[in-house]
């Protein structure tokens, strides 16, 4: 048997590097100059690219999604407005009559 390998210790990158990364690959930089230059896997940065991608695909999903929903219930608020002012402009003809 072999015996086990510990574990290597990964490297971890806090979210303000990850978005420097991000804005250098969107500035036109190639990943893999830039992989180099910062001694990090091109694999990596295109990990972070896809998520970048996949994170915001799903945001724009969301804020349309709270948008449809708050645009219904303004049409619906709107609706009880208006039936509320025809009832009140019948009352208003109802109780004006001279009696």
């Amino acid at each position: 048997m072999d015996p086990k390998k510990p574990k290597e210790n990964r490297r971890r990158y806090d979210a303000d590097f990850k978005n420097e990364v991000l804005k250098m690959v969107e500035s036109g930089r190639s990943v893999p100059e830039i992989a180099q230059s910062l001694g990090i896997g091109s694999n990596l940065i295109y990990y972070w690219v896809k998520q970048a991608k996949k994170g915001n695909s799903t945001q724009k999903d969301k804020a349309e999604l709270a948008f449809d929903e708050e645009k219904l219930a303004l049409q619906k608020r709107v609706k009880e407005l208006e039936m509320e002012r025809e009832i009140l402009k019948k009352a208003l003809g109802i109780f004006s009559r001279p009696q």
